[in-house]
């Protein structure tokens, strides 16, 4: 038995995870009356895509049901660590490609090595394989992925006389033109907590967040790299934003669709939370698709820029009372009916060979060049507790209310360095 060494936020301390066995015996594939839980977090998953698991698993598995419980992904980390190692644990759970390491390497998953052709193989996306995968075994298949992208106002471009750049200066040249142009309007909307949207700077400058070097991972936000990407962040958090200091990335389709955003980066699905209806639960603005663009975000010599490679993936529980079910109902979620719908809907799907499900539309060729150049963060099974305690919203929130970029930097380097170095 393995401990899930957790500690952040609510998270007391380590707590131990039934990664060996359960009370409950595995359950033979002819059981009925069981409940399978599925715990998706967000709402990036579309309710086509939902319906579909839920259908088709009773299909599937006559006299059984899944019920679908949402998740958000604040906190979620905590959640995680305390609902996994409990006996009421959910059954399958997606989480972040990113905090995926921290659970595989404790045991909160169940070994799945064996399931992995019958899930897709190879072909299933090789960067999320490995974020799933712990010391030679498979532990959270991936579910779905998808580069950020910039999308941006077509008619305040036109009136402001400007084109689609083609290097990270021109990108955040616009942004600032675009703001003091449009009074009250972010030329590149850029909330203080939003770190996803904050590394490609860093990695564009030459920087890295961490990087693991003798035996220890060595924190690089400090770094002459580093800080070039940070000063250009607070320059454009400054003169090209005015979205909340303090505030994050959540339901950005509300103020754009409000016509206070000129130019955002965003995951590539964000383009249906702004063409969502009048009558969705979270409305957009269908009728700004026309004047609705979108690029990749250029690099600072041109070409695509490194941009963090976001996206999910997707495990059953250790301690899952019905591990068999449980495998079934995640078979479903890496079918090809499954991963098409989730293509449609702009994520780019887990099975490489529906990567066309996206489209070739602009915003799929925008996809499709941000994917080429995506990035990770440190493959570190600790990073997860970076996360969890808010380390880099901190960080971030401050270089937005005009901090000092070097003190800054060495203070989180140092609280970084801790975490990953235990």
């Amino acid at each position: 038995m393995r401990k899930l060494s957790i500690v952040a936020l609510g998270a007391a301390g380590a707590l131990a995870l039934a990664g060996c066995a359960t009370d409950t015996a595995p359950v033979a594939d002819d059981v009925t009356g069981a409940e399978i839980r599925v715990w998706l977090v967000g709402t990036d998953t579309p309710q086509e895509a939902r319906d579909y698991l839920v259908d088709t698993f009773a299909e599937e598995n006559p006299g059984n049901t899944l019920v679908i419980e949402e998740q958000a992904w604040g906190g979620l980390v905590d959640k995680l660590t305390t609902n996994l190692s409990g006996s009421d644990s959910p059954d399958v759970v997606e989480v972040g490609n990113t905090q995926a390491a921290a659970f595989t390497s404790a045991g909160a998953f169940l070994d799945l090595s064996d399931e992995y052709e019958a899930l897709g193989g190879d072909d299933l996306l090789p960067g999320f394989v490995e974020a799933g995968s712990y010391d030679g075994a498979f532990y959270a298949a991936p579910y779905y992925s998808g580069a950020r992208v910039v999308f941006y106002d077509t008619a305040m471009y036109e009136a402001a006389g400007l084109s689609v750049p083609t290097t990270l200066d021109e990108y955040i040249s616009n942004g600032i033109a675009l703001a003091e142009a449009n009074d009250g309007v972010s030329g590149i909307y850029f909330p203080g907590q939003d770190w996803y949207n904050a590394l490609p700077y860093i990695w564009e400058n030459g920087g890295e967040i961490a990087t693991f070097e003798g035996g220890e991972w060595v924190p690089g936000f400090s770094s002459p790299e580093s800080i070039a990407g940070l000063e250009q962040i607070q320059n454009v958090m400054t003169n090209a934003s005015v979205a909340p200091e303090d505030g994050n990335e959540a339901e950005a389709q509300v103020p754009y669709c409000a016509g206070q955003i000129a130019q955002l980066s965003a995951p590539s699905w964000f383009k249906w939370s702004i063409l969502a209806p009048a009558d969705a639960d979270a409305p957009g603005c269908p009728e700004k698709e026309e004047s609705l663009g979108v690029f990749a975000l250029p690099g600072i010599d041109g070409g695509a820029a490194s941009v963090f490679a976001g996206g999910s993936n997707i495990a059953v529980s250790a301690n899952s009372a019905y591990p068999e079910l449980a495998k079934n109902a995640l078979a479903i979620m890496l079918s090809e009916g499954y991963q098409s719908i989730l293509g449609g809907a702009g994520l780019v799907p887990a099975l490489t060979s529906l990567g066309d499900s996206v489209g070739t539309d602009a915003t799929a060729q925008a996809i499709s060049a941000a994917a080429s150049n995506a990035k990770l963060t440190p493959a570190s099974p600790n990073w997860a507790e970076v996360e969890a305690a808010g380390l880099l919203q901190d960080f971030f929130v401050k270089i937005a209310q005009g901090g000092d970029i070097s003190a800054l930097a060495a203070e989180v380097d140092t609280r970084i360095g801790e975490i990953l170095n235990p």
